[in-house]
């Protein structure tokens, strides 16, 4: 039986950060029966699509998830339970922000089946978070954190980096911060401007692209001494506390997106799908799906494995990149080539996105 994700995306939130590009809308009251009751729906039609799966992982994304009243987080995990077969060590997953924690939130989403909880912090310094617009302190996000340590053992935070002007002793000093802090799980983001936010339109420019790639590689070390250890891009664990949601994405797995904007990977009748929600599908040529994998495996400092790389997409790996590139960037010192896997270097990991155009063209 195949492994499956789910991917449930919550639009709404109680502000609209400045540098957000997602699809979302700031609503303070709206509709939770009906929309919940448009995603059952859903569920059920995705069940009769793609048949029986063995479910691996369930995320709540937004917006604000945590907005979702727990007894109806509750009601999403019963049907999907009443759909498929959900593995026992299933990761089910929820992003929170600190200033949706009311006394009982976490202790109430943890009754309703939620194990994982990803906190969005962003910074510990008052001055960053109000230039972000993010609408609680540091002293909030503290005591977040610690209430959410309470009642899951899995648990992680964002914060984000290369903020205009940020200096390396401002990064190491939240760095310092949140390793006391003993989570196993980070997700670390470096600011870009996207077109269409606030952000944007106020010119707000990050941090010297040079300057950002020094607090990039001071992270890694500096997290690499209390064992958390980078295994994709922006995100970093101690041993076996990778997202297990994360990996289907960036490993080509199979998943299913519910709610708007919310997209998804299917494979039936031995065809690959991009799904978007409502239930669209279009179908992906094989080119098409070797490229969506080496952009998403070459973010895994593990690379790309060859062998499934061809049982993904039906294509054999070296044949399809550009040989005269990957050689010139082997000799670089920015990609290690095996006979069955390829992977960035630290250097390489500088010019990800460079290595992947060049590897595609």
């Amino acid at each position: 039986m195949k492994d499956l994700g789910i991917y449930l995306h919550w639009p709404f939130c109680k502000s609209k950060c400045p540098y957000c590009d997602f699809f979302s809308a700031v609503k303070r009251h709206v509709n939770q029966d009906e929309i919940i009751t448009g995603y059952l729906a859903q569920l059920e039609q995705y069940r009769q699509l793609i048949g029986n799966r063995h479910i691996i992982s369930v995320f709540f994304g937004g917006g604000t998830p945590s907005l979702i009243a727990p007894q109806n987080i509750e009601l999403i995990l019963k049907k999907i339970d009443s759909l498929w077969k959900i593995d026992s060590a299933v990761e089910i997953s929820l992003e929170a922000n600190p200033n949706t924690d009311s006394p009982n939130l976490f202790a109430d989403l943890h009754q309703a089946g939620i194990n994982r909880l990803s906190l969005g912090v962003q910074s510990f310094d008052d001055n960053r978070l109000k230039f972000l617009g993010r609408t609680h302190n540091s002293a909030q996000a503290l005591q977040s954190i610690e209430n959410m340590q309470k009642h899951f053992s899995n648990c992680s935070i964002d914060l984000m980096y290369a903020l205009p002007d940020q200096t390396a002793l401002e990064w190491t000093k939240q760095l310092q911060t949140v390793c006391k802090l003993g989570l196993k799980h980070l997700s670390l983001y470096q600011l870009t401007i996207e077109t269409g936010t606030v952000f944007a339109r106020k010119k707000i420019s990050p941090l010297d692209e040079d300057e950002a790639s020094k607090l990039y590689l001071l992270t890694e070390d500096f997290l690499s001494d209390y064992n958390l250890t980078k295994y994709e891009v922006s995100n970093y664990a101690a041993p076996d506390r990778a997202s297990r949601h994360n990996l289907i994405y960036w490993q080509g797995g199979e998943y299913i997106g519910i709610g708007p904007s919310a997209h998804g990977r299917i494979n039936t009748h031995n065809q690959w799908f991009a799904q978007t929600d409502p239930l669209q599908l279009e179908q992906l040529t094989a080119q098409e799906r070797a490229e969506e994998l080496i952009i998403m495996g070459l973010r895994l400092t593990s690379g790309i494995n060859k062998t499934k790389f061809k049982a993904l997409c039906g294509l054999n790996f070296d044949n399809f990149i550009n040989q005269s590139f990957l050689q010139q960037a082997v000799s670089r010192n920015l990609l290690h080539n095996t006979a069955n896997h390829i992977y960035a270097t630290r250097q390489g990991f500088l010019v990800l996105d460079k290595l992947i155009e060049g590897l595609c063209t």
